[in-house]
């Protein structure tokens, strides 16, 4: 089992950028493909980002290619999220979620653990 903390978010204004870290306890978080979802108010989570076990591999959401990435530092049990070029509709609670399969998914069913989320704010 995996326990994941959100942090990072906050407020920021259009064009700006956040880093959003999840931080794992377990030593075995090397083991588990990480994903990144966000749910805005009256709207479904959907993806955002995902990273496989070693973190060679990445997959993101179109709304977000080219702007964010996701990355992982097993040694210290984190992932992290860069936004760049955030738009007022990226405005949302952000989570990571762990799954234990070794491939990234799209798929919220896919992952077994999820954090509490963090809020990011875009302001226009």
């Amino acid at each position: 089992q995996v326990q994941l903390v959100e942090s990072g978010g906050g407020l920021v204004q259009a064009g700006g950028s956040l880093r959003l870290s999840c931080a794992a306890s377990g030593r075995t978080f090397s083991t588990y493909a990480i994903g990144w979802f966000r749910q805005a108010p009256g709207k479904e989570r959907e993806f955002a980002a995902t990273i496989t076990r070693s973190g060679a591999n990445t997959a993101y959401a179109d709304s977000v290619k080219g702007r964010f990435t996701i990355s992982r530092d097993n040694a210290k049990n984190t992932v992290y999220l860069q936004m760049n070029s955030l738009k007022p509709e990226d405005t949302a609670a952000y989570y990571c979620a762990a799954s234990e399969r070794s491939y990234g998914s799209p798929s919220s069913a896919s992952y077994d653990y999820w954090g509490q989320g963090t809020q990011v704010a875009v302001s226009s």
